[in-house]
């Protein structure tokens, strides 16, 4: 297991990021949270084994059909053992 905190940078707010994020956390077993930045950024805690995090990260760097991601920052964590992936609206 793998434990990411992920920045996606670009147009991904209002291009519905985190629902389509969330839908494809689900159908790989990626558990964690997604929550629009002040900013304009989209902020990711995500677990998962290695290939449901390679497929997600996939994604992550893809964004949704209307969305734009330009760049996608990764630093890995210590496990928080989520039990399922959430949108938020703060960092829990």
């Amino acid at each position: 297991m793998k434990h990411l905190n992920i920045t996606v940078k670009g147009k991904v707010q209002g291009v519905s990021f985190r629902k389509s994020t969330k839908a494809t956390a689900d159908q790989l077993g990626v558990k964690g949270f997604i929550l629009n930045e002040p900013n304009g950024d989209v902020f990711i805690e995500a677990e998962g084994d290695d290939f449901a995090m390679e497929m997600f990260m996939d994604w992550c760097n893809e964004g949704p059909e209307y969305g734009e991601v330009t760049s996608v920052e990764t630093h890995e964590g210590e496990l928080k053992n989520y039990r399922n992936f959430e949108v938020v609206k703060r960092r829990p």
